[in-house]
């Protein structure tokens, strides 16, 4: 199945009528356990199940319109790098009628591109406005599976708090979606640590591809994500902080691993960022409760409880300290 014969099928369901503008906001969100390598990826179909953690009011809004002559494309209150909007343009290509045009105001309060989940926001941002703007009347589930097809995290990006996304096994991609996890850790705390917010020389795609082509320690990565995908489901309902964390850092520090061991090497890390690491196990030698994880980019993002905020912000002054569920 396609792209485009996935959406057909999606839009013969769509119940309501067009409006005149559509407007939302979707949050970033960070893997617990990671989505790496695609069994389908014209579908966009993970190899993995995987699960994530929202990041509140960090994330994009995006309002949407119809476009007379052409589209027109803004990020961040300027128009859009060419690659950018060529992107945002065919993913369009996909839902709008013959000689119909979008402009789309985008922006971003998080960096675009820097391994910060930008596409995942944005892309379920973009999805949740064509809802108002074409009145299809999508169920979140349905939603998902369209924000899936522009970036596969991005149907995570759906849900505030805690989302995992169903690998599923279907061919046609009709059971893989994510859902919320309808369960709140109030003391849970995210702290953002930016080593850079440079656009990374390898994008996530292409360095996943290299990754699943030519890592000889890609073959073990889709058996450990579904054992840390259900050691972090049974944290989560127990409240279990130290297994989360361990789980969460592993399950990084593993995509990681499999990626230094593809050729070309592929390494997303900075000097700062193997320092900040460190920094993290050594604080955690002296006591504190401390975690990290890492996607496809420098920068970390650790985990920590409320009661470890002020020990945790005396250690990394510079942190953007995040409570998911405000």
């Amino acid at each position: 199945m396609t792209r485009q014969e996935l959406v057909n099928v999606l839009l013969k369901r769509a119940s309501g009528k067009p409006g005149t503008r559509g407007e939302a906001f979707a949050p970033a969100n960070i893997a617990l356990c990671k989505y790496w390598g695609k069994r389908d990826a014209e579908l966009n179909l993970p190899v993995n199940s995987s699960l994530s953690i929202s990041l509140g009011k960090l994330g994009t809004k995006t309002v949407i319109k119809f476009s007379k002559t052409a589209d027109k494309i803004f990020l961040n209150g300027k128009p859009a790098p060419k690659a950018f909007a060529a992107r945002l343009s065919a993913y369009l290509d996909l839902f709008r009628n013959e000689g119909q045009f979008f402009e789309v105001r985008t922006k971003n309060n998080i960096p675009t591109a820097a391994g910060l989940a930008s596409s995942a926001s944005g892309f379920a941002a973009l999805v949740k406005a064509l809802d108002q703007l074409l009145g299809w009347g999508f169920n979140p589930r349905e939603l998902s599976m369209l924000a899936r097809i522009g970036s596969g995290s991005a149907s995570r990006s759906l849900y505030e708090g805690f989302a995992v996304w169903h690998a599923g096994q279907r061919a046609d991609g009709m059971d893989s979606y994510a859902e919320a996890l309808n369960r709140e850790w109030p003391s849970l705390r995210i702290g953002i640590l930016e080593v850079s917010k440079a656009r990374k020389k390898t994008g996530s795609t292409e360095g996943m591809n290299r990754t699943s082509e030519t890592s000889e320690l890609y073959e073990s990565w889709p058996k450990q994500a579904e054992c840390d995908f259900d050691e972090l489901r049974t944290a989560i309902a127990a409240e279990d902080f130290p297994m989360l964390g361990k789980t969460a850092e592993n399950n990084a520090l593993a995509m990681h691993s499999t990626m230094l061991a593809a050729w070309p090497p592929l390494c997303y890390w900075k000097p700062q960022s193997i320092a900040l690491m460190q920094k993290v196990w050594a604080a955690r030698e002296a006591g504190i409760e401390l975690y990290f994880t890492m996607d496809a980019g420098p920068n970390l993002k650790l985990l920590f409880l409320k009661e470890d905020q002020a020990a945790v912000k005396a250690l990394f002054p510079k942190v953007q300290v995040v409570n998911p569920w405000i």
